[in-house]
């Protein structure tokens, strides 16, 4: 191949070995001028490699910390419409787990119950879960539900799905929900219960989730380690 394409063969070297883990997620790549040496070619021809690993998503360059390599695997969350992160992780092959941080009864946090116009006295069950997919460490589900409907719930019903516990053992009809999708800097919890990579930024999800007869059953806080997701919805034009 001719040497004009040299940055070609170089970037699908990079990508070879970054599928293969020979380079892992969040660790820097070689630099620039180690390539340049190890391929015999000049640091501009590098230059070009990584330019396109990074609009192919495999890198991103950061200040000071050269190429660092991205996580390419994305699971879509759909926009609209009440999916489980069980019945979301079903559809791939993806090794994930659930690990409980808290199961308790408390008051609805006074916020959210004048956000909703409930009263501060409102109680609930708290659940929060660390949802970690492939050892990472990439969700925190924070959930408030209500104790009138959901009296407590066993760690390990809660650790597989709460809509199936609602729903198969409670026989409640999950109907609808409000949602509100936001971008916020990373809390001293983020920091502490999810594997970041330096990101500074995750994406907050909040649900207000009602029953077949619009009484409320839930409240979601779920916050979402940015690489790792995709929004996705489907979207027709009204006429």
């Amino acid at each position: 191949m001719g040497n004009k394409n040299k940055f070609m063969d170089i970037y699908k070297d990079l990508a070879r070995a970054i599928d293969g883990k020979v380079y892992r997620v969040g660790e820097p790549l070689p630099s620039e001028n180690e390539l340049a040496q190890k391929h015999n070619v000049s640091r501009e021809t590098v230059r070009k490699a990584l330019r396109r690993l990074s609009e192919t998503g495999y890198i991103q360059k950061r200040q000071g910390k050269g190429s660092i390599v991205l996580d390419k695997t994305r699971f879509d969350f759909p926009v609209s419409g009440l999916t489980s992160f069980k019945e979301l992780m079903d559809t791939n092959l993806s090794d994930n787990y659930t690990k409980i941080i808290r199961n308790e009864e408390m008051f609805l946090p006074a916020e959210l119950a004048d956000s909703m116009a409930m009263p501060h006295d409102f109680p609930v069950i708290r659940l929060t879960r660390v949802r970690y997919i492939d050892g990472e460490a990439v969700i925190i589900d924070d959930d408030y539900l209500s104790k009138k409907y959901v009296e407590s719930i066993p760690d390990e019903r809660a650790m597989i799905s709460i809509y199936d516990y609602m729903e198969n053992d409670l026989d409640l009809k999950i109907d609808f929900a409000h949602k509100q999708y936001t971008v916020e800097p990373v809390s001293k919890e983020d920091e502490t219960l999810l594997d970041l990579h330096e990101d500074t930024h995750v994406v907050v999800v909040r649900s207000d989730v009602h029953l077949e007869n619009t009484e409320f059953v839930e409240y979601t806080i779920s916050r979402h380690r940015l690489d790792k997701f995709r929004f996705v919805d489907f979207a027709r034009r009204q006429h």
